[in-house]
């Protein structure tokens, strides 16, 4: 049976988690800040560790110290870990889907934003706005997730948003807080992508990271053309190739534009 660690405990075992490189940080945000979990083969000198945030989990250490049954009962959603980790994932789940995934980073300067049209300003989101948040649709609502929710993120402030009038229409905050990096996560609400909002919040956000001495890093997958064109517009570099492994849950569709 696993143990769960407190978030001092999870910081006995951080050497596990470096070098620190863009991307997912599941391990690195529970220790910044305190969202999330740590599970552990034992207590004390533990051996290896599942740690989630929001449905992102990360595994570590020797995965001979962990059961298949404990992570089937544990774990479901996006699962970093390394080769050795996946005959133990498959023994668990069986079905392990691959989501191809691509880091970026900005380390010159940002580019342009694009000016917004009437009606529209952005800003930064304080404890005000937990019931802005709480107001997203469901394709949009996930961006809180890794902050325990609308109010948490809004406790943060940490993130941006964008507005058309009173309405919360696109936010962008620090999906994963780590020491060196912060990982952008950027949503818009279905009916008002394409104005150029993801690129406003996540720019504002952007340079913020860089006021904490930190580099913007960008996750996404091949697939998603609309993230990949907000980070070009940004100045955002391919980093490197990677992949989470799926358990539980589907592989997410690319965010679209309303037609008609």
């Amino acid at each position: 049976m696993l143990v769960q660690l407190t978030r001092e405990q999870l910081a006995t075992v951080r050497h596990w988690f470096l070098p620190e490189r863009p991307g997912p940080l599941v391990a690195q945000h529970v220790l910044a800040t305190g969202n999330g979990t740590c599970l552990a083969d034992r207590w004390p000198d533990p051996r290896a560790a599942a740690v989630q945030t929001g449905g992102n989990y990360t595994l570590a250490g020797d995965p001979g110290a962990l059961d298949p049954g404990d992570l089937r009962d544990q774990v479901a959603g996006f699962v970093e870990a390394s080769a050795p980790f996946v005959p133990l994932l498959r023994a668990a789940f069986g079905e392990v889907a691959e989501w191809p995934r691509m880091i970026l980073t900005i380390e010159g300067p940002l580019g342009p934003v694009p000016a917004l049209r009437a009606g529209h300003h952005v800003r930064r989101l304080g404890h005000e706005d937990g019931g802005s948040l709480a107001s997203l649709g469901e394709e949009t609502a996930w961006i809180a997730n890794t902050w325990g929710g609308p109010a948490g993120l809004a406790a943060s402030g940490l993130g941006w948003g964008a507005f058309a009038g009173p309405r919360l229409v696109a936010v962008a905050c620090p999906f994963f807080v780590g020491a060196v990096h912060e990982d952008l996560g950027v949503a818009t609400e279905p009916a008002f992508r394409g104005l150029g909002l993801s690129t406003a919040c996540a720019g504002a956000l952007a340079q913020d990271v860089r006021r904490r001495g930190r580099i913007p890093s960008w996750t996404t997958s091949p697939d998603n053309t609309a993230s990949l064109r907000v980070a070009a517009k940004l100045g955002f570099g391919l980093r490197r190739r990677d992949r989470l492994y799926v358990v539980g849950i589907a592989i997410p569709q690319p965010a679209r534009r309303p037609t008609g």
